[in-house]
């Protein structure tokens, strides 16, 4: 596949009008949480699983205090943390593709559920043409594989940034990163191994796939890519995990978030993206954001504020 060059789109839009988004509780079909149109682009989040992570993974060396207090504000229980995991799933132009592959069956119990969404959604793994990925994580990577190590996707393209592949494909990466992350390092450069072949590798502010540009969000990996798909005037950012959590990074995003590799970059990532999905009223779309991750971002007091789309 030859991925084509253009400036990054532009002027973002002033966000969707109004009675673009379809509540997922008008049709409660088990592992599908949203949907937007744009256009002739039809976007469904479909739900992996959850997480299950300690606060002292997220949290370590931010005051606790001042942390549980954001928390409570926000509805969240005492105890670990259990972020949602939202695959954003796109059809356009006779494309079915995916952002993202999951977890796979072998990293959380609570994770590794896509095939039942995306058989809920009535997409077939054989029908699944691309699959873009934002960052190379086990929730969002590993679920490429099947059971047997073979690509879960038989006919699909596969499309990754070059600094993200770069990083995690060196086979160096495995002995200098973190003690606590060199299995994931590990087992980023076996899957990528399967894929090389079927792999496209693109830059910040390229046209990945009609109507999808890539947006360079580095900081919570060396290579993490956002996109924007836009169809005319309307527009929608997948964030994958360059905004992480609905609490902690809107009202403080320059607080150092644990599972963040570079933490200061992150922040500054996290603060310019905030800023300009507010300051355009554009809507986003956030792999760990609550409701299927579909919202828009508002300005507060202190910070700002999530406000998901299946809660107006």
């Amino acid at each position: 596949m030859t991925v084509k060059r253009r400036e990054f789109i532009a002027g973002l839009s002033a966000g969707l009008s109004a009675g673009l988004m379809v509540p997922a509780a008008s049709w409660a079909t088990p592992g599908m949480s949203g949907q937007l149109t744009l256009g002739e682009m039809q976007v469904t989040t479909l739900s992996d699983g959850h997480l299950t992570l300690p606060r002292s993974m997220l949290f370590a060396g931010l005051d606790p205090d001042a942390v549980d207090q954001i928390l409570q504000a926000g509805g969240i229980a005492a105890g670990p943390i259990h972020p949602p995991l939202n695959v954003t799933l796109l059809r356009h132009a006779g494309r079915v593709v995916l952002f993202d592959a999951g977890s796979g069956p072998g990293f959380q119990s609570t994770a590794g559920q896509l095939t039942a969404a995306l058989d809920a959604a009535g997409v077939a793994l054989e029908e699944v043409s691309h699959v873009v990925f934002t960052h190379c994580h086990p929730d969002h990577l590993w679920g490429v594989l099947d059971d047997f190590d073979d690509p879960l996707f038989p006919n699909a393209q596969y499309l990754m940034g070059e600094a993200e592949w770069d990083y995690w494909f060196d086979p160096n990466t495995a002995s200098t990163i973190s003690g606590d992350r060199a299995s994931m390092a590990v087992g980023a450069r076996r899957r990528l191994e399967v894929m090389e072949e079927r792999l496209s590798r693109f830059d910040d502010g390229q046209e990945i796939l009609p109507g999808v540009a890539a947006h360079a969000s580095y900081g919570h990996t060396p290579g993490h890519m956002s996109f924007e798909l836009r169809d005319g005037q309307q527009s929608v950012l997948i964030g994958g995990d360059a905004i992480g959590n609905h609490h902690v990074s809107f009202a403080q995003p320059d607080w150092a978030i644990g599972t963040d590799q570079d933490a200061d970059l992150a922040a500054k990532t996290r603060l310019r993206l905030l800023d300009m999905l507010a300051h355009d009223q554009m809507q986003m779309i956030g792999y760990h954001l609550p409701k299927g991750g579909i919202g828009r971002v508002e300005s507060a007091q202190s910070g700002y504020r999530f406000i998901p789309a299946l809660g107006e």
